[in-house]
């Protein structure tokens, strides 16, 4: 019984890490959504990115991968940014704007599209 009980407590914790993956390989993934969908409540530095996410979903960026990211949310017309105290920081373009509106309205048959990778009928 005991020895039950260690086997199903590795399951478990290797389903946590399994979950853990997944979440962070989603956060990556869609790291240009998850920028915008923040820029949208505020305006950020590319540093408060990686902290918000950190603090957020528990991930730790590379700050190269966000400022990567930003820069080309910038040259798509997404978002601008300007220069305050030495940073940048960056904001919605009305293209970004719009395009946040449409990604929060489409975000049932995103969430469907995404979960039938994983599951077959």
């Amino acid at each position: 019984e005991k020895s039950s009980r260690i086997v199903l407590g590795d399951l478990v914790g290797a389903e946590h890490e399994l979950l853990d993956e997944i979440h962070k390989r989603l956060v990556q993934c869609f790291l240009d959504f998850v920028i915008l969908m923040e820029l949208s409540r505020r305006p950020f530095s590319s540093q408060d990115v990686v902290t918000l996410i950190d603090n957020k979903h528990q991930i730790l960026l590379k700050s190269d991968m966000v400022s990567n990211c930003l820069n080309t949310l910038e040259r798509d017309g997404l978002v601008k940014s300007n220069a305050n105290s030495g940073k940048r920081i960056f904001t919605l373009t009305e293209r970004g704007k719009e395009t946040t509106r449409k990604f929060l309205d489409a975000k049932a048959s995103s969430l469907g599209l995404l979960l039938s990778l994983f599951i077959s009928e």
